[in-house]
């Protein structure tokens, strides 16, 4: 899954790198409204589940933030990172972790949280597939064309972004 993570986050990318800032701004009736603001909630998401995950740096701030958190210019920049990130993580997590449980402050919950380390993951990659698959029909109704999402076409290996 951290695989397919960055294959589509690649295609995504693209595709709104085609686009005009306009039209990533655009308000498309999506939860987080554009483009960019669901690809900045989708960043600060990640970077929250993996600052509990691998204890390091978060996004800092609030979910209510997270639309307005990242320009496209450091969407750009850091999305590779993170991804990299995520793919680094995933091939050192233990599976005596995945069966523990994961212990966080929850600031939407207001509250300690402890849930199973694996539906936590589960919840990870659940989440963006969710927020790409929005990004990708706000893409596509927008004119640009990301690759296909399918598990089944996912290259053997990720190319380097181009």
């Amino acid at each position: 899954m951290a695989r397919y993570n960055a294959w589509q986050n690649q295609s995504l990318f693209h595709a709104a790198a085609s686009l005009s800032e306009a039209a990533r701004e655009e308000d498309r009736g999506a939860f987080f409204g554009s483009i960019r603001a669901t690809l900045s909630h989708l960043m600060w998401g990640d970077l929250m589940w993996m600052a509990r995950f691998d204890g390091g740096e978060g996004p800092g701030g609030s979910i209510a933030v997270s639309p307005g958190r990242y320009d496209w210019a450091t969407l750009w920049a850091e999305r590779p990172r993170l991804d990299a990130r995520i793919a680094g993580w995933s091939w050192m997590v233990t599976e005596e972790e995945l069966a523990g449980d994961l212990h966080w402050y929850s600031f939407a919950q207001a509250r300690e949280m402890s849930k199973p380390y694996g539906l936590c993951v589960m919840h990870l990659f659940n989440h963006q597939a969710h927020h790409r698959g929005q990004v990708h029909a706000m893409l596509t109704a927008a004119g640009a064309r990301p690759d296909d999402t399918d598990l089944p076409f996912m290259p053997d290996e990720v190319p380097e972004w181009r």
